[in-house]
């Protein structure tokens, strides 16, 4: 994404609420006003500001006692914050930080011991965290995916990003016999 009106619309939490609850499935606005616990005016304002923005749009409608009740979706599964350059290529994106977010929605789970989460540091080639996170990229579509049940919302979080950790040099060869 990169028109400013995208932009805005993602500035608001209670919209990336929306389009975290629509990653599960479409859903009316009285349905995420319930899930939200705020009023359908508040929630349908945000929809329409997600929608005029391009990020949601009408999936279905059902005829309910003579209205048609929309059913909204999102228009893509992920959304990538950035650029593009003169020539048309993709620039470094733009993007909050999805980590301290995380960080802040599971200081409760870390407090009552029900956090589990990791950490690794590896030097490894560019390319090869490009092919690693895609394949993060995946799993987190995995999770998003699986089948709704039970009465706790588990969140997913990864991160991938250049640090200024130590690490060991290059493996000397090992020296030939001479014979």
């Amino acid at each position: 994404m990169t028109a400013p009106a995208q932009l805005r619309a993602l500035a608001n939490p209670l919209r990336n609420a929306i389009l975290e609850l629509l990653l599960e499935r479409a859903a009316t606005v009285s349905e995420l006003a319930a899930a939200l616990g705020r009023p359908k005016s508040t929630v349908a304002h945000h929809v329409s500001a997600l929608a005029d923005a391009q990020l949601l749009k009408v999936v279905r409608t059902r005829r309910v006692r003579a209205i048609d009740e929309r059913y909204y979706g999102r228009t893509a599964r992920i959304f990538r914050v950035g650029t593009v350059s003169q020539t048309g290529e993709a620039e470094a994106p733009y993007c909050h930080n999805d980590l301290a977010t995380a960080a802040a929605e599971s200081a409760p789970a870390h407090q009552a011991d029900q956090l589990s989460s990791i950490v690794r540091h590896v030097r490894i080639p560019r390319e090869q965290a490009r092919e690693f996170w895609t394949r993060v990229l995946e799993l987190a579509n995995d999770h998003a995916q699986l089948p709704r049940g039970g009465d706790v919302v588990y969140g997913f979080t990864a991160g991938l990003y250049p640090t200024d950790c130590p690490a060991l040099p290059e493996a000397a060869a090992p020296a030939k016999d001479p014979d």
